[in-house]
């Protein structure tokens, strides 16, 4: 006689559970279900996540962008002091050039100056470097208009009389490509009663505008040679810019450089100079973090309203579980289930609709602006003339985390009371 083979009880999470959980889910109002709490929680997770990937895409790709136009724009070390005084000055641009790393030694003049047109006149900082270094500068050299003036700088005695304009400085003094543009240097000329200023005029040979206000309203790139000249500094260099292959790890080659200068030497780096900057940046980056973390726990809490109004609803489904064998853990997993998925779901809508918003913000941006009629992101004010995004799916990862942890553990309290349900007393008044 063959013995039947014993039922194996099913596992944890298993299908029956998880089936219980969705149907419970699924329930009509007169039913006992929790439909409408469950959506709003779902759509709360689903803002809550949604806007955090997209402002923390927002904010890593508005500090990529201007990291790299400061990068790309100025230096990534600079020497200043004594030993670019001296007569060895060339001697040591060839060692500088040798180590490892670095891609770009250039001598610069760097001064404030007035800059006079017939639309104006406004401040502006002039700077002065070679057209071999220029080339080598493809923000500014692949963004003038026209090309050709790129060609013929400094080319003519002492440079030439050609300078660039930032296109932003351009618009606010009147001018365009052609015209005539006055400089005045307040520290030109040398007399027996002391610095008197000096003005000489330049044509505008083209304008640069590389996508950052700060830059394009305010520097003017005159030939080495005249802005020595123009400044009272014949021969004279004011710093030398060197540029690396990895300018965020910059400290091995820094010491490098460093030892070759000289102790007398100052040598700083592009963090040196815009420090104040990123630190604010980053204060308000893990500000946002934070803030925006909290709105999704808030979301993820509202799953607790729900399960516990289902847990109430359903005391007497839960007796009959009890009663036919269920056990306080298969109880608890189909409650905690039941909140769970609500945060899993919210929580993947919300990753997809914030990742879509940054990947497409410069469309929304521009139809959102053709809408309204007006500009929604000033490059006066913020610096760059488009909202940047770039999406870090490391924290794309945290955010769901962060989200589906807050979720399971919002579910897990109201589950835990279900698992604790006297199936006896449930039914008593039923």
């Amino acid at each position: 006689m063959i013995e039947a083979a014993s039922a194996k009880p099913a596992g944890p999470f298993s299908a029956w559970e998880v089936g219980l959980a969705l149907r419970y889910l699924r329930a009509k109002r007169r039913e006992g279900g929790i439909t409408l709490i469950a959506i709003i929680s779902f759509v709360g997770i689903m803002l809550a996540v949604a806007g955090l990937i997209g402002t923390m895409s927002i904010m890593n790709g508005f500090r990529t962008d201007l990291l790299s136009r400061i990068v790309g724009f100025n230096g990534h070390i600079y020497v200043q002091g004594p030993p670019i005084e001296h007569a060895g000055r060339d001697a040591l641009l060839t060692r500088l050039r040798h180590i490892p790393g670095v891609t770009q030694v250039a001598p610069l003049s760097e001064n404030q100056a007035l800059a006079q047109a017939p639309g104006g006149q406004q401040g502006a900082l002039v700077r002065g470097l070679t057209r071999q270094t220029l080339l080598e500068t493809p923000l500014v050299a692949n963004n003038t208009d026209p090309k050709s003036a790129v060609a013929s700088f400094g080319q003519g005695e002492f440079g030439g009389d050609q300078v660039l304009m930032g296109a932003r400085l351009a618009d606010m003094l009147g001018v365009k490509p052609g015209d005539s543009v006055s400089i005045v240097s307040p520290s030109g000329g040398v007399t027996a009663m002391g610095q008197l200023p000096t003005m000489k005029s330049y044509t505008v040979a083209g304008t640069f505008q590389i996508g950052m206000a700060e830059y394009d309203q305010a520097f003017i790139f005159m030939p080495l040679e005249q802005a020595q000249l123009l400044f009272g500094k014949e021969g004279q260099w004011d710093v030398v810019e060197i540029k690396t292959t990895d300018p965020d790890h910059l400290d091995a080659v820094k010491a490098q450089v460093a030892a070759v200068a000289g102790p007398s030497a100052r040598v700083t780096d592009w963090r040196d100079r815009n420090q104040s900057f990123f630190n604010a940046l980053q204060v308000e980056r893990w500000a946002m973090r934070i803030i925006l973390g909290i709105v999704v726990l808030i979301a993820a809490l509202n799953i607790i309203s729900g399960i516990v109004m289902l847990v109430k609803n359903k005391g007497r489904d839960i007796a009959i579980l009890r009663t036919i064998g269920a056990g306080q853990g298969a109880v608890l997993r189909i409650f905690f289930m039941a909140g769970a998925l609500i945060g899993v779901a919210g929580t993947a809508a919300g990753v997809l609709i914030g990742v879509l918003f940054c990947l497409f913000i410069q469309q929304i941006q521009d139809f959102l602006e053709w809408a309204t009629g007006t500009k929604l992101f000033a490059a006066d004010i913020y610096f760059l003339s488009h909202i940047p995004a770039r999406v870090d799916w490391v924290e794309v990862l945290l955010v769901i985390l962060w989200s589906v942890g807050a979720a399971c553990l919002a579910s897990i309290v109201p589950a835990w009371n279900a698992s604790r349900i006297d199936p006896v007393e449930a039914l008593r008044y039923e």
